[in-house]
């Protein structure tokens, strides 16, 4: 039998994670940063916390006798997807990138893409009164001091109490979202413009779409960039590599 690690915390990884499961020649364990209180249960073996860097990765993997490592993490957790290809490296063992294709601009989009969340903070007093933030509860504080903007900020889990949030209202919410509802909110809030990292993927794209049709100006955060090595966009590609590593 194959153990298999995937680097979790999405819902493609907990799907990865559930049909992989369903294989009887392949172990499953997923790791989750931890940042989330009650994420999303994946099916196999879960284990919560950091490595420690590359270093305590390559340890783990070598601990846990890991055959196969499969990154799922969000498109913007950088820097594990870089530990992740050099730890695999290290081990020799197979790397699988899951990467979800990014939102494209299309017409009646009116996007301002910027590079950081820092730099969306800093572009907002120019274009905004009321806006509709949706970066996640970890990177709040660049907009706390925007004290005259409106934030509607829908987050999965409250902040921590001591954390520095914009003033506003916060809704906590997890995906999918669909477009009726997405429309309405935007309505009801008066929102004059979104703050989105181009996350990519079904989930929350329909705030996307309903500020195309109703002429609401999206702050879209790049995202960073990948390492190289093997990449796949959806889940079946992922479990279709995944059965070419245990021919």
């Amino acid at each position: 039998m194959k153990r298999l690690l995937i680097l979790g915390g999405t819902s493609d990884a907990a799907e990865l994670a559930d049909q992989a499961s369903a294989m009887p020649e392949v172990e499953v364990i997923t790791s989750l940063a931890g940042r989330t209180r009650q994420p999303i249960t994946p099916a196999g073996i879960l284990r919560v916390g950091g490595f420690g860097g590359e270093a305590g990765l390559v340890e783990y993997l070598r601990e846990a006798k890991i055959d196969i490592l499969i990154d799922a993490t969000h498109p913007f957790a950088a820097q594990i997807s870089f530990h992740a290809v050099r730890a695999a490296t290290t081990c020799k063992i197979p790397h699988l990138m899951f990467i979800r294709p990014v939102w494209e601009r299309l017409p009646g989009d009116q996007w301002v893409e910027v590079e950081s969340v820092e730099a969306a903070a800093a572009v907002l007093p120019e274009l905004a009164k009321r806006v509709f933030l949706t970066i996640g509860r970890q990177q709040l504080a660049p907009f706390a001091s925007l004290e005259d903007i409106w934030f509607l900020m829908r987050l999965i889990e409250l902040p921590a109490p001591d954390a520095l949030v914009p003033s506003g209202v916060i809704l906590c919410d997890r995906g999918p979202f669909a477009l009726e509802n997405e429309r309405k909110l935007l309505i009801e809030h008066q929102i004059d413009t979104i703050v989105s990292k181009n996350s990519g993927g079904d989930a929350t794209y329909a705030k996307i779409i309903a500020a195309r049709e109703l002429g609401i100006k999206v702050v879209i955060v790049k995202r960073p960039a990948t390492p190289p090595g093997e990449k796949v966009s959806d889940v079946e590609s992922a479990v279709a590599w995944l059965v070419n590593q245990l021919l």
